[in-house]
């Protein structure tokens, strides 16, 4: 199977059983979304995916192959988008390819059509601190995406945004991944967030965490926040947690 899963994960970190036997799967193209309380592991099966940590038990898989380490097909965007103050936003967008070794016109090509993908087109010489939140998050997923891996994982990238900001940059989110057959995988602790994202739904227990329940989201998009289906969605999400 294209596509990620974890078939029976555990992790623990020294005395702390973070995950239990976890099985979760997201076939290419889908844009999975995990919801769970704080602590329940949602950051560490991104970090898994990512490479950056290795499970105690069972199997990280990335295209039925176990992921052993960081690669390009893969990268993980954080809460904090981690720019780098004194380079200009198209300097930041265009680190991974320098690092890669991208000759410069290849390398000033691929960030002007990211930038103009993501609606940065014009802020090229900002500096971090010259552009607004969202914007620096679009930054940061622009970095991602200029890098064209086949896997973005999302460590709630909008938490740190108002409420009204987080919004747009989901509508943004979904505007850029239809068609770009990438696959997503999103952790977070907002239950609409999760319902008016996700294609499969993967709703986790309290620590140690476990997946309670997998849903597919067949909602038709563009969604309403108000559908009524929606609405019975995020409350039956909210049971299952309070319940788990």
């Amino acid at each position: 199977m294209r596509g990620l899963a974890l078939e029976g994960v555990s992790k623990r970190f020294g005395d702390l059983q973070v995950l239990a036997n976890v099985h979760l799967q997201v076939t290419q193209g889908q844009f999975g979304v995990i919801v769970g309380l704080s602590g329940c592991g949602k950051s560490t099966i991104l970090r898994m995916l990512a490479g950056l940590e290795r499970p105690d038990a069972g199997q990280v898989l990335k295209d039925g192959k176990p992921v052993t380490g960081p690669g390009p097909d893969r990268i993980l965007i954080f809460q904090e988008h981690a720019l780098y103050p004194w380079r200009t936003l198209a300097q930041n967008v265009a680190l991974g390819l320098e690092l890669a070794g991208v000759r410069p016109v290849e390398r000033a090509a691929r960030v002007a059509d990211v930038l103009a993908r993501v609606g940065l087109q014009g802020f090229e010489r900002y500096h971090p601190h010259q552009l607004s939140g969202g914007m620096r998050q679009q930054a940061a997923i622009a970095r991602a995406l200029v890098m064209d891996p086949e896997v973005l994982l999302l460590d709630e990238p909008y938490g740190a945004l108002d409420a009204i900001t987080r919004l747009t940059m989901q509508n943004e989110l979904l505007r850029l991944w239809p068609g770009s057959g990438k696959t997503m995988l999103m952790v977070t602790h907002d239950i609409e967030e999760a319902v008016y994202l996700a294609d499969r739904l993967f709703v986790m227990s309290h620590r140690p965490g476990r997946v309670l329940r997998q849903i597919e989201v067949d909602l038709p998009r563009p969604r309403s926040r108000t559908d009524a289906r929606a609405v019975r969605l995020r409350e039956e999400v909210l049971s299952i947690i309070q319940a788990g």
